[in-house]
């Protein structure tokens, strides 16, 4: 028999009435009735409620020396609820244990924040306190899903013939659109190891090696700033690839594990696979994003040539136009009832959130059944024009229709955005459900605003459509790439692409984007020498598991679903890292510091 418990806190029913019993765990709350003083005791699966009759005094001075969260072994007997105790809320909730004896097996000094209960702290405090914090039942039931998750995924891809392998996690800088971790090398005076940013070129080095199917669950490191639905410093994806694979091998292979995924998992509705899907543009064109929130039935037009009209005269869009920019309409039904706050509201929104000028709008309306506009840039549009705009867009009187205009970017950004704060202002998005769709066909180049220089546009290992043909022949922002990303809900899951396996056509893809052969050479040159000596056609993808759990476990915030944080700082609070290192260390390894100077 175990020395700490016969039982843990989840476990005890009616059925163990008058077994004694041992259990251990922390002290999640004490009450005092009076007569009676209650102790919920609560280990990692549950919590029992312990009760010590106020006449052993002996027991009670023990419990009562005892702050919240000190650890105590129990010893008693199971006793039943009276039926107008029962706690229908506990799994225990029928019985409880009057205690024989307590042992003390650690003692907690006052805490600096409450585990029992659900309120909510500053950042600072939770990731300080971490330890502390993973108690607290959400967040811990949080962590218990991701464990499931990955085991499940685990089971799903083995099933489905992929061998885990495990790839190098000291390595060579690449160029993954972030910063590298770097690790100077203490043998080799002024070199410096990389941690990864994804295993790109190991996973493609697997299927040079002659495997089919690779995949692990693997951690990923950039040094790029916090958002919601992204961690500083290191993350956890699936990454597979696949040999003598096209774009639809690499679909068929995933979309069954993220669908028994999100079913095992939820009790919402999922989409089926195979999952719909978009080409970059038609996604951009619809939604003015290439992660769309398919649950959102709000789609997205393009107002430019209406406002380009000579009729039209609303300058301040017309200005923009003239220097290349663009309008976007975005609809928003059933508004015209909605009082003037709401459409200044969402003005200042765009003025304070998105540091837009603004978002114009109409509001349709009836006049002598006719369609009229109102609204402050209404004047400027005439009739025939504002039923065109409410005809491409589907909308009629009642309804009104919201304007981003900008150069490309900045109004797809803001319309985009816009987008889902309209659908959710007007509780149009649909709940319970998770959907998912792939973005294909990628730009395998864009243009940079600012410079002008031409530069890969998604991964630059991607092979382009057309191949070596269509990088000779095409203008470099006309070309696509076998590219693809899966999204769910509006976030991003993970992009994949089919992969250039070519050295030819991976030497002048490179040169596109500005790239000599020696310094291709110099950073690929292990892959490509590989690729020298036969490598087949292959592919893959990585969803985020870190994505995928904040999804089904309905957080808004990714530090929700992972263990041990940083903060949006790229501060570990509980663990004082990154810290200053001694002179010693330093000259080990052969570093000297040049700090930038305070101002």
């Amino acid at each position: 028999m175990n020395t700490y418990r016969t039982h843990y806190c989840n476990q005890l029913r009616q059925s163990d009435e008058n077994n004694k019993v041992v259990i251990s765990g922390w002290i999640n709350r004490k009450r005092d009735h009076g007569n009676v003083l209650f102790v919920d005791l609560r280990d990692h699966y549950g919590v029992t409620q312990c009760v010590i009759e106020k006449t052993n005094k002996t027991l009670l001075d023990t419990i009562d020396s005892l702050r919240s969260e000190s650890v105590i072994k129990v010893m008693g007997t199971v006793v039943r609820r009276s039926d107008d105790t029962v706690n229908e809320s506990l799994e225990t909730g029928e019985i409880e244990v009057s205690i024989s004896n307590v042992e003390i097996l650690s003692k907690a000094k006052e805490i600096p924040m409450p585990v029992a209960g659900e309120n909510d702290y500053p950042e600072e405090i939770r990731l300080t306190n971490r330890f502390l914090d993973i108690r607290r039942e959400k967040l811990h039931n949080n962590l218990i899903l991701r464990s499931q998750i990955i085991s499940l995924i685990r089971k799903l891809m083995t099933e489905s013939g992929f061998l885990e392998m495990q790839t190098p996690i000291l390595t060579a800088s690449s160029p993954e659109g972030a910063r590298d971790f770097l690790v100077p090398s203490r043998l080799h005076p002024g070199k410096f190891y990389a941690l990864p940013q994804a295993p790109q070129q190991f996973k493609q080095l697997i299927m040079a090696g002659g495997f089919d199917k690779y995949f692990q669950i693997a951690p990923c490191f950039r040094d790029e700033d916090a958002r919601a639905d992204r961690s500083p410093g290191e993350f956890y994806q699936l990454d597979m690839e696949m040999a003598f694979a096209e774009q639809e091998d690499v679909f068929a292979a995933i979309e069954p594990v993220l669908y028994k995924t999100f079913v095992n998992f939820t009790k919402d509705d999922v989409t089926e696979y195979p999952f719909p899907r978009l080409t970059y543009k038609e996604s951009m064109e619809r939604y003015a994003s290439d992660k769309p929130d398919l649950r959102n039935p709000l789609i997205i037009s393009n107002m430019t040539d209406q406002f380009s009209l000579p009729e039209v005269s609303f300058s301040s869009f017309k200005k923009i136009i003239d220097k290349g920019g663009i309008v976007l309409g975005i609809p928003a039904p059933k508004t015209s009832e909605k009082p003037r706050s709401f459409f200044d509201s969402l003005n200042k929104w765009a003025q304070k959130e998105m540091n837009a000028p603004g978002l114009g709008y109409v509001i349709l309306d009836t006049e002598n059944d006719d369609l009229i506009g109102k609204g402050p840039i209404a004047k400027f549009i005439p009739n025939n024009i504002l039923k065109d705009m409410a005809a491409i867009n589907k909308l009629q009187s009642g309804d009104s229709i919201f304007f981003s205009c900008g150069f490309q970017k900045d109004a797809y950004n803001l319309a985009s955005a816009a987008r889902d704060k309209i659908a959710s202002d007007l509780d149009l998005i649909e709940q319970d459900c998770y959907k998912f769709c792939w973005i294909t066909d990628f730009p395998m180049y864009e243009k940079d605003e600012d410079t002008g220089k031409i530069d890969f546009s998604h991964n630059p290992f991607s092979m382009p459509q057309g191949g070596l043909e269509a990088l000779i022949d095409k203008d470099p922002l006309d070309i696509l790439g076998y590219q693809y990303d899966i999204v769910c809900n509006g976030v991003e899951l993970s992009s994949g692409a089919i992969r250039n396996h070519i050295p030819e056509i991976m030497f002048k893809a490179f040169e596109i984007a500005g790239y000599e052969k020696d310094q291709v050479l110099e950073k690929f040159g292990g892959m490509i020498n590989a690729f020298s000596y036969g490598v087949p056609p292959h592919g893959g993808i990585a969803p985020g598991i870190d994505r995928i759990v904040m999804l089904l476990a309905k957080e808004k915030n990714i530090r929700e679903v992972i263990l041990f944080p940083m903060n949006q700082q790229a501060q570990d609070l509980m663990m004082l890292a990154p810290a200053e290192v001694d002179d010693r260390s330093l000259k080990e390894l052969h570093l000297k510091k040049d700090l930038p100077k305070e101002d």
